[in-house]
């Protein structure tokens, strides 16, 4: 049966539910310039060091919603078939139909009251214009749609809206989505408030132009992607936009997936994807955790992220400025085609192949920890340059080809445990401030530094423990002391080792966490061509940052090397990463 209701109430006057922007980046994908050696951080970022509020001013705003007006009541109950709304208004709905509610009309507000609807032929409820639901206070509400839809079907999700779409109120919501998508827009997508739980065949959330998230609670299972914005023709759109509320999805495909934009202010994400890290997705699919299609920022909230592919994507840049991250991944941790920026926010890697990787990376602040399989960070990609390193012997790659990446690092603090190499470069690096610290590999095959180019070191803290067959050093032009300390053999894991001055004072003191057989060592303390001892025993004590400790005390600590501050140590057994032998395997 066809029911047309006509409302003698109009809704009420507009009232923002939330005020939002999008992005700067939308279309910004050149490179960054000095990207073949620079000297800052600021200069080898480019477009990502944008904020979310510059990212999000340059998109299409999102849509303001209307508030719910006095409501015309409709009791679904003993109905069946179809319920068309042709007029413009507020409509309660509660009771149980089994067919669908079609809105034809614009400015209708929905207010689910206890209201259960199952369609067998098409979306549960379907608007053909833009459309606002309420879900009443503490009311439960439950949409399911059909099994299956015609490929060409133009109404295709359990909750659709060919309009823009709004979700808000204090109630609860489960959309069912049998059929493919659970609830989907084909303008833009806002989830303000509400407690809305989702499953779905192919994508939970999907809106075209947009998908924002700014409160309330969104509990997603999908067999696609969890959260998608899809617009891939316009540049000030296909973005998703988080600001508040709390989000778990559980996708097979890609956890979020934004065509352009992704940004995170608030709130808090936690996403599996592909089954997580322990997982292999198929060959031809995509389950990366958070994706976007130009720039993802991330400057507030939390987000835990667990994936079958990256934790972390985007096809140009990646700006983390401040949100709170726990990544684990099967690929990479954090991966940014062209630029990955580092501002602010704590970042821990738990588990991947390779934890940062992008072409040009930037440390500036923050916090950044990694355990990697392969590599800690990784500056790669794209097409390499025929310029040779052209440093001595144990400076830099040793001959392989220095490409157009860069790492920069002028502060905030990099802990890297790493079974491949630690702090990989294809082009250069540069360190003007912060620390890094790299328990690297215990094979021969890689390093714990390992950088094609120049390595300059002007500024801030430099521990590197590994093994000794691929020893790389700071740049003997660098402005600030170094040393380097091969030892006669592998010092067990768990030893504490200091790094001890002619006059007996403890300038550094490290706990490897790993067997080592080399130490790199830079700090202000110390001094160029002066003579330093490596001791091992003693004690370590203090702030622990990744085995570099605050202090420490000889005590019967025995010296295990002498080193002379920028030299680099002599090769051994026809080791190391001098001339055109040091070339380690794969490049």
């Amino acid at each position: 049966m066809i029911m047309r209701i006509r409302p003698e109430i109009a809704a009420a006057a507009m009232s923002a539910v939330l005020a939002v922007a999008a992005l700067t980046g939308c279309g910004a994908t050149s490179s960054p310039s000095g990207a073949t050696g620079t000297t800052t951080a600021a200069a080898a970022t480019g477009n990502a060091g944008q904020s979310a509020q510059e990212v999000l001013a340059a998109n299409k705003a999102a849509h303001a919603a209307q508030a719910a007006g006095t409501a015309e009541d409709l009791d679904l109950s003993g109905r069946s078939g179809t319920v068309t709304i042709s007029n413009a208004g507020t409509y309660r709905l509660h009771g149980t139909l089994n067919g669908q509610v079609v809105v034809e009309a614009d400015d209708v507000t929905l207010v689910l009251d206890g209201a259960t609807i199952t369609s067998t032929s098409s979306a549960a409820i379907a608007g053909t214009k833009d459309l606002v639901l309420v879900l009443a206070d503490n009311s439960t509400n439950t949409l399911t749609d059909t099994n299956s839809y015609a490929p060409d079907a133009d109404v295709n999700a359990a909750l659709f809206s060919a309009g823009d779409l709004t979700v808000t109120g204090n109630g609860a919501l489960t959309v069912h989505g049998r059929g493919n998508d659970a609830i989907a827009s084909k303008d833009g997508l806002v989830v303000a408030s509400g407690n809305v739980t989702v499953d779905a065949v192919d994508d939970g959330v999907r809106g075209k132009d947009y998908v924002v998230v700014s409160g309330g609670t969104l509990a997603i299972t999908a067999g696609g992607d969890g959260i998608k914005a899809d617009n891939t023709e316009d540049a000030d759109a296909g973005y998703v936009s988080v600001t508040a509320g709390a989000i778990r999805i559980t996708s097979t495909g890609d956890g979020v997936d934004a065509a352009t934009d992704l940004v995170l202010t608030g709130g808090t994400l936690n996403v599996t994807s592909g089954g997580g890290h322990t997982a292999t997705p198929p060959a031809d699919a995509s389950a990366k955790g958070l994706k976007s299609g130009v720039i993802t920022v991330l400057e507030g909230g939390t987000a835990t992220v667990d994936a079958a592919d990256d934790a972390l994507h985007g096809d140009a840049s990646v700006h983390l400025n401040g949100t709170a991250l726990t990544l684990a991944a099967k690929d990479d941790g954090v991966h940014a085609e062209d630029t990955l920026r580092v501002d602010a926010g704590t970042t821990t890697i738990t588990t991947s192949n390779e934890g940062l990787e992008a072409a040009h990376i930037a440390l500036n602040d923050g916090s950044v920890t990694v355990t990697s399989s392969d590599d800690g960070v990784n500056a790669a990609g794209g097409s390499s340059t025929d310029t040779q390193q052209q440093g001595g012997p144990m400076n830099g790659g040793g001959g392989e080809q220095v490409g157009d990446y860069d790492v920069t690092i002028a502060g905030g603090t990099l802990v890297i445990d790493a079974q491949g190499d630690g702090f990989d470069s294809n082009g250069t690096a540069t360190m003007t401030g912060g620390t890094l610290v790299v328990n690297g590999p215990t094979t021969n095959g890689n390093g714990a530094l390992d950088v094609n180019g120049s390595f300059r070191v002007s500024g801030g803290t430099i521990v590197a423990a590994g093994s000794a067959g691929m020893v790389v050093t700071p740049a003997t032009d660098s402005t600030q002391g170094w040393l380097s300390a091969t030892f006669a053999s592998t010092v067990a894991a768990g030893t504490t080792l200091h790094v001890v001055d002619a006059n007996g004072a403890v300038v550094a003191t490290f706990v490897t966490s790993k067997a080592a057989q080399n130490i790199v060592y830079s700090s202000s303390a110390v001094k160029p061509g002066e003579q330093y001892t490596i001791r091992s025993g003693g004690t370590a004590t203090g702030t622990d940052t990744g085995g570099l400790r605050r202090s420490g005390e000889l005590g019967s600590a025995s010296t295990i090397a002498t080193v002379t501050a920028g030299q680099a140590p002599a090769r051994s057994g026809g080791m190391g990463r001098g001339g055109a032998g040091g070339q380690r395997p794969g490049g």
